[in-house]
């Protein structure tokens, strides 16, 4: 990024924390504290198994025990973290990238652009995509001109992805017929029921899976990470994104994967006041231990180094940086890009601040916030997205 954005989901805390327990003795060099606790998504998520896993690991090798506290969306995986009651949470692009931009419902007066650090992703072989109906014709993204496309109603984030993919195509909302949609669930349904033609999801999703085995069928249009342009206006919209091969999913076959696209899911962050031992440490330990979780939870194995994306959207950690230094793996071009990353985070924080300062008023708040958000990116030569 740069320093341009090319280059690179309202409840309570739900359920009661999960402590993960196996015996086992320290194997490993990271040094960590005994007691450590991360929000991940709901229980039964892939991200949740995914934890749970890594905390078997923590537990067997190191004797530390990973307290997991679900959370049903973006904002209660991040309250915990931002009240310091965890010290990281695993979770995805709305409480990451989104929390960073102050977008959405990191938008809200309580909330604002959050400064957000990385420490680890999980880049694996499942896309995250806009499957298509298999019997109306489509074969690429540009085909859905005047086709039914599924929007997601109180979903913002799935709503972006689904424009992203129809930027790819060199479309807008205005090129299909928008068909609403009070969830991802019925969103599908819809597809199998013949109610719309395309919809965004997991490849790997049940609901996928159902489309598949559909009258209609499934197609994912292909995504090559050869067509540049397409990618720029797909990054435009929604600069998360990146090429994937998706060897997993419905209609997809391990030996012929489809170019597609994707973004790290989970996550791994916390805030930049965590303590930079600690968090060099945790990043230390899951690099270490990765060949005694790999394997646990689906999807896991692509927390392995050699995934990492270290020119993602959102900044690294200090204490993160330390260990990717160590380990050879970050070098002038991680560093410029790290560094473009910290100053959008504080253009975002100075805009907030002189935005809270106007004493805008509630039903103007939205609105006013996205103009002066777009702003102060522009005037830093940066680019604004949602």
């Amino acid at each position: 990024m740069g320093i341009t954005l090319h280059s690179i989901r309202r409840a309570a805390l739900a359920g009661a924390a999960f402590t993960v327990a196996f015996a086992g003795t320290a194997m490993a060099d990271a040094k960590l504290p005994k007691q450590l606790a991360w929000t991940a998504y709901g229980t039964g998520t892939a991200g949740y198994n995914q934890s749970v896993a890594i905390g078997g690991a923590l537990k067997t090798k190191l004797g530390v025990n990973l307290r997991v506290l679900p959370g049903k969306n973006d904002v209660s995986r991040t309250e915990p973290l931002r009240q310091k009651k965890v010290q990281f949470s695993a979770t995805g692009v709305g409480a990451s990238f989104m929390a960073q931009e102050g977008a959405f419902d990191f938008g809200s007066k309580r909330w604002g652009p959050q400064p957000i650090r990385t420490l680890m992703m999980n880049n694996g072989a499942i896309g995250l995509a806009v499957g298509v109906a298999n019997d109306i014709g489509v074969k690429e993204y540009k085909d859905l001109k005047g086709k039914r496309v599924a929007w997601v109603k109180g979903s913002p984030s799935l709503n972006v992805n689904t424009g992203a993919y129809l930027a790819f195509g060199g479309l807008t909302w205005d090129d299909v017929e928008k068909v609403e949609f009070g969830g991802f669930g019925a969103s599908w349904a819809g597809m199998v029921n013949g109610q719309v033609d395309a919809a965004f999801a997991s490849t790997s999703s049940g609901k996928a899976y159902e489309m598949e085995a559909s009258p209609r069928g499934l197609l994912w249009p292909p995504l090559p990470a050869s067509d540049k342009d397409g990618w720029a206006r797909m990054n435009k919209i929604a600069p998360f994104f990146q090429p994937t091969n998706a060897t997993v999913g419905a209609t997809i076959k391990k030996e012929s994967p489809i170019a597609t696209g994707a973004y790290p899911y989970p996550v791994l962050v916390a805030y930049p006041e965590q303590d930079e031992d600690l968090v060099y440490n945790m990043t230390k330990a899951m690099v270490e231990l990765f060949d005694d979780y790999a394997g646990k939870a689906p999807g896991i194995n692509g927390w392995a180094l050699d995934k990492q994306n270290l020119k993602w959207v959102v900044p690294y950690h200090a204490g993160a940086v330390k260990f990717y230094k160590e380990v050879g793996k970050w070098g002038d071009a991680e560093e410029a890009h790290n560094n473009g990353l910290l100053k959008r985070q504080d253009v975002l924080q100075k805009a907030w601040t002189d935005f809270l300062a106007k004493n805008v008023a509630e039903d103007a708040w939205a609105a006013e916030w996205r103009t002066a958000r777009h702003a102060a990116l522009n005037a830093a030569g940066l680019d604004a997205v949602f």
